[in-house]
């Protein structure tokens, strides 16, 4: 059975989404596709801590569908901007996982990560799945993805 390992950048597919299609991920039917006919052997969610009750809710949704949830601090800095990504985070555990996965899945726009997936596919043995808003996906991750999945209503609420 192929084994994958999933990978979560909750901040950039809840944006996207919402500033594309005014909806939410669907994280249930993302479950459902990404894992079929597949052994999980890791899968990670990555999200900002502010502290809210329904954020909580949230989080607690992702951990029963099979996510470990990472957090980091929210950091409002002193000029009124915010601070708050786990690109290196997620990138070490992409690294540290890839070993024991024969695909890995990513599901972020960002294409600060087009690096790691040409890496992560560099001899060929490993295959990445990049599931993005078309809109909002940079194309030199989508370039460097094995395979590019849209992230379209058919994995959005509602």
């Amino acid at each position: 059975m192929e084994k994958v390992a999933i990978f979560v950048d909750v901040q950039n597919v809840y944006y996207t989404s919402r500033q594309t299609y005014k909806k939410n991920f669907d994280y249930n039917a993302f479950w459902r596709r990404a894992t079929a006919n597949r052994k999980v052997v890791k899968a990670i969610a990555y999200a900002i801590e502010r502290g809210d009750t329904k954020q909580h809710e949230f989080q607690n949704i992702l951990r029963a569908i099979g996510f470990e949830v990472k957090l980091k601090p929210f950091i409002q800095r002193a000029d009124g901007s915010a601070k708050g990504d786990w690109d290196v985070g997620l990138t070490i555990d992409m690294m540290d996982y890839a070993e024991e996965a024969d695909t890995l899945v990513l599901v972020s726009g960002d294409g600060d990560f087009s690096l790691l997936c040409d890496r992560l596919r560099q001899d060929d043995t490993k295959k990445v799945e990049v599931y993005g808003v078309p809109a909002l996906t940079a194309a030199s991750l989508m370039k460097s993805a094995t395979t590019f999945i849209p992230i379209d209503q058919q994995l959005l609420l509602g």
